[in-house]
């Protein structure tokens, strides 16, 4: 398995958290992608994409329509995509993926857990060096299909040359850059794939040892951050167990 696979294998609770904030998360994702493209998921292939990946996380099929008609009202907010950077307890960097109607709310909740933690809340961009941005896609086995061949295929998207198989579940995840997701979607649909989980993630470039007792810390920190709704991920250079 790669390091992107265990580290987001690592931080897949950590990222969700609880049922009932995967659902808030993912409406608001819904709602997003129905700002952009409409309500029909056939004509939008980042809501299908979204729908996918909501089944997967058990969510509820009229939870899916419902996001999908409040996204149409007219008091629909208008969400923004803002992240957040800095340094946590003990050198750590966090990356703070949000959502956000009004960013002077979000950013004074996100400032505070830093202050809280004595981190440092720094500019926009001050850790992108230190996180691999990258589109995920997990898919279903096709028999017959060979994953080098498969790779090349995708090569004009900037598909990495490693890829995760799941044997368990019969899958197999890939990452690309984010600006080819629509077209990554587009031909694993267009010859039959069938898409599981369709995503963005942040992966860090260098992981850090810490202690049990720094790994608590850091882990109260995260749990903070993710206790606001405006909140979608938390990602660190922190060295998974």
């Amino acid at each position: 398995m790669g390091r992107a696979f265990e580290y987001r294998k690592a931080a897949k609770l950590k990222r969700w958290g609880h049922m009932a904030k995967t659902f808030t998360k993912l409406g608001k994702e819904i709602a997003i992608a129905v700002k952009a493209g409409g309500p029909e998921p056939e004509n939008n292939p980042r809501l299908r994409a979204i729908i996918a990946t909501a089944k997967r996380e058990n969510m509820p099929k009229d939870n899916i329509t419902r996001a999908i008609k409040n996204a149409m009202g007219k008091d629909t907010s208008d969400y923004k995509e803002v992240p957040y950077e800095g340094y946590g307890p003990h050198g750590i960097a966090i990356f703070v993926d949000t959502l956000t109607d009004n960013t002077t709310r979000t950013v004074a909740d996100v400032r505070s857990v830093f202050n809280k933690f004595n981190g440092n809340l720094g500019t926009q961009g001050s850790l992108s060096f230190m996180f691999d941005h990258k589109c995920v896609f997990t898919f279903k086995q096709k028999e017959g299909v060979d994953m080098d061949d498969l790779i090349l295929e995708l090569i004009d998207f900037e598909v990495d040359d490693e890829f995760d198989t799941d044997e368990e579940e019969g899958e197999i995840t890939i990452y690309g850059a984010p600006t080819s997701f629509g077209d990554i979607q587009k031909y694993l649909e267009e010859n039959g794939f069938e898409i599981t989980t369709a995503e963005f993630t942040r992966i860090p470039t260098d992981l850090k040892e810490v202690t049990p007792e720094q790994r608590e810390t850091i882990d109260k920190m995260i749990e903070k951050l993710e206790e606001f709704d405006d909140v979608q991920n938390v990602y660190t250079n922190m060295k998974p167990e």
